[in-house]
């Protein structure tokens, strides 16, 4: 600590029985959790691209194994899905649909057999005029499905390309 408080003058409080940062310190974590529950609580709204990528890039503890903190990596990684399916969504319905790929390509990304995002996906390169990548996303996500759980894509999903073919 002595160390950090030299290098870092005014980094660190020391509040007698407890330590805490500076309130002059932006903690990216909050930044991504306070865009989480925006979206959330009102939608889309500002900058889709930096949106996307403050969500892409958020990061917790990357290398770290403790209990505690894969639990809230765990809890981030959660968030983020939830955060690019509402960009996705929404990027849809108000026809932005490049915005809707990369939301959808995030969150498959985090999660490979996230069938939402597989939906959107498909629909949006669809709306794009971009048949043949709808039809390699839905190969790519029914061949992950069958190797890693024994199961085929839902009949949502399948209809969503049939409409394709």
């Amino acid at each position: 600590m002595h160390l950090v408080s030299r290098h870092v003058p005014g980094l660190l409080v020391n509040g007698g029985s407890e330590l805490s940062l500076s309130e002059s310190v932006e903690v990216d974590l909050h930044r991504v959790r306070s865009c989480v529950r925006e979206l959330s609580q009102n939608g889309l709204n500002g900058n889709v691209a930096s949106t996307l990528n403050l969500l892409r890039d958020a990061e917790l503890l990357p290398g770290w194994y403790d209990d505690w903190v894969l639990f809230e990596q765990s809890r981030l990684r959660q968030d983020r899905l939830h955060a690019f399916h509402i960009i996705g969504r929404e990027s849809l319905a108000r026809r932005d649909y490049e915005s809707a790929v990369e939301a959808s390509e995030a969150a498959l990304q985090l999660e490979p057999l996230y069938e939402s995002a597989v939906g959107l996906l498909i629909q949006a390169q669809r709306q794009l005029g971009n048949n043949a990548a709808a039809l390699q996303a839905f190969e790519k996500y029914r061949t992950k499905l069958q190797e890693d759980m024994g199961l085929a894509p839902s009949e949502g999903i399948r209809r969503l390309v049939a409409e394709v073919l």
